[in-house]
């Protein structure tokens, strides 16, 4: 039976392989606006931790009325568990696990198993090469990146990411979905950090070129790009809330495709090889309050 509180243009059953905070984030995303959504974890412990933050984000968005069905509800339509069976029957599945190549490529591998003729996969990947992930697939015309921002309920963008194999017909359901999900698309073609994270991470990387030249405090630099350039958040608070080992691992896989531009600091090396991680270990270029 049809939900009939499912947005149109939305596949009525998604998988999301990751309960982190991207792989939360993008489960609540399809919960609220009507889908069917089962996570799958390592284990039973990551597993009833990935509920957690998935219906902690779903109250908070009935909370504010931003959803007009009921915690229980969403709850209902929610599935936590640790096996890729789990993926049998899906329509799509979105991979959210961790920017390492051989992990995704057996990750992706392991979802595809599952699926039917027809089901799509997506990608999280913020950095790596979609037509490469694609070509280690039996199906790579099914495959493309949905790139999700964190944190993902408050984001309005997605970046679409066709590989050289994406059919047609995918790469404009993936625009109906985005749109179904309330958030607008950017579609770019396979390139090195595509267009948002190759943007984004050369100013983040400059800033902390200038933080450990001493041209200026942290502070400083992200208030002359929050009041100067608009931005909404600094490139030195933005990396502390994508995570400096994040941006770490992009700019390594930049710095190895594109060359020495997007070599990264020493002052971000250091910074996570002392933990420094930013808001999810209380300190990056600025101090977090425990959350």
């Amino acid at each position: 039976m049809t939900n009939p509180q499912l947005s149109p243009g939305l596949p009525g059953s998604i998988g999301v392989l990751g309960g982190g905070r991207m792989g939360a984030g993008i489960a609540h995303a399809f919960l609220v606006k009507g889908a069917d959504v089962v996570v799958v974890e390592r284990d039973a412990e990551a597993a009833a931790a990935a509920r957690d933050r998935v219906l902690s984000a779903a109250a908070k968005s009935v909370e504010r009325g931003a959803v007009t069905t009921s915690v229980d509800d969403l709850a209902a339509r929610l599935e936590v568990v640790t096996g890729y069976s789990a993926f049998a029957g899906r329509e799509l599945v979105v991979e959210a696990v961790p920017e390492d190549w051989e992990l995704k490529v057996a990750a992706l591998r392991g979802i595809e198993e599952q699926l039917t003729a027809g089901a799509c996969i997506a990608s999280n990947t913020s950095s790596l090469s979609v037509t490469g992930l694609a070509n280690e697939l039996k199906r790579p015309e099914d495959f493309l990146g949905l790139h999700f921002f964190n944190p993902v309920p408050a984001s309005t963008l997605i970046e679409v990411v066709l590989g050289e194999r994406t059919s047609a017909g995918l790469a404009a359901a993936a625009r109906n979905w985005v749109a179904a999900l309330g958030k607008t698309a950017v579609v770019v073609n396979d390139a090195p950090g595509f267009a948002s994270s190759r943007l984004g991470v050369a100013i983040a990387l400059e800033a902390m070129r200038m933080v450990e030249e001493g041209v200026a405090s942290a502070e400083d630099i992200d208030a002359a790009m929050v009041l100067g350039y608009k931005h909404p958040t600094g490139p030195l608070r933005t990396t502390d809330i994508v995570g400096l080992d994040v941006r770490l691992g992009i700019a390594e896989y930049l710095h190895s495709t594109l060359g020495e531009r997007f070599a990264p600091p020493q002052i971000l090396r250091d910074k996570v090889a002392r933990g420094e991680l930013g808001r999810k270990t209380g300190r990056g270029f600025f101090d977090w309050p425990a959350q």
